[in-house]
């Protein structure tokens, strides 16, 4: 059953966010708070070339996509948002189905002038990646999502029987004030449970997310992701019950240690190209525990070489 976890201002300002990452983005990007209707999207964009989006998930930011950035940027143009919500993103008080959110993404691409894109996501970042396949597919070339289910999509109401996702469930009147002032013990629980190694999630990195989920409104923002999902199901289901399937050529990316060839088993139930791949000696983080063959695997699908 672990192989079912996934454990999900308009104005250009300083070219780095105002608390240092551990694996800093290269000094060419540059950071732009990119308002759309009721929230503010903070935004890493660098590099020159065919566009590619990078959706990050619950537990880190846009900050986790670091070395993969360094890397797309050499021939691409790499834009990287921090859900809303999340990192230094604003905190509105809803909008946090996966539906809303493919909007903010596509004001973020109307913003910045971008039409047509690939689109790299992990955790609730692959969430937020379907529905925006799902609105305009004719803007998505080509399509990976990473080691996470997609909300009433394939065997989801199995998956939520899983006794460790016990956190998708997790709600009522107290459960803010319960990590309030302990978000890194909140968080060091889906590190550590997560992982196939949890020392391969550093120190540096738990201390930076952890002081981010601590901004006022952030863990609200985060339960409220999670909150969502009985939505975010019935918009999925709905789509799917017409008789839709995405079309685009999709990687399914599951760590070896965590989703494994489960995640392309889930998106064959809502695509018709759908290539599998695994990122070896990795658990649910893939881009601490494994970078450099989750880089290799999305530029090798990215190019057409799959």
């Amino acid at each position: 059953m672990r192989r079912l976890v996934f454990g999900f201002l308009g104005a250009v300002v300083a070219v780095w966010p105002a608390l240092a990452q551990p694996q800093p983005f290269p000094p060419g990007f540059r950071v732009q708070d990119i308002q759309v209707p009721a929230v503010t999207i903070h935004t890493r964009i660098g590099g020159s070339g065919p566009p590619v989006v990078l959706l990050h998930g619950y537990g880190e930011t846009g900050d986790m996509w670091g070395p993969m950035a360094a890397d797309l940027a050499r021939d691409h143009q790499v834009i990287v948002p921090d859900l809303r919500g999340l990192g230094l993103s604003s905190k509105p008080p809803g909008g946090f189905d996966k539906k809303t959110q493919a909007g903010d993404l596509a004001d973020v691409l109307a913003t910045l002038g971008v039409d047509r894109i690939d689109l790299v996501a992990h955790d609730i970042g692959n969430m937020v990646a379907f529905q925006f396949a799902a609105q305009h597919p004719e803007r998505v070339r080509r399509l990976v999502l990473i080691d996470a289910p997609v909300p009433g999509v394939g065997p989801w109401e199995e998956i939520l029987k899983n006794p460790l996702l016990w956190h998708f469930r997790f709600g009522g009147p107290d459960m803010e004030r319960l990590v309030a002032g302990r978000e890194r013990i909140y968080l060091d629980r889906f590190w550590n449970e997560f992982s196939a190694d949890p020392a391969k999630f550093s120190e540096a990195a738990r201390a930076h997310y952890a002081e981010l989920y601590a901004l006022p409104g952030a863990m609200h923002s985060g339960f409220a992701q999670f909150a969502a999902f009985d939505q975010d199901a019935i918009d999925n289901r709905t789509w799917l019950g017409t008789g839709a399937r995405l079309q685009m050529p999709l990687l399914a990316l599951g760590g070896e240690k965590s989703f494994g060839a489960t995640m392309a088993e889930v998106m064959r139930a809502a695509s018709t190209d759908v290539r599998e791949g695994i990122v070896p000696a990795s658990g649910h983080w893939i881009m601490e525990e494994n970078p450099q063959a989750t880089i290799s695997l999305v530029r090798t699908f990215l190019e057409g070489k799959d």
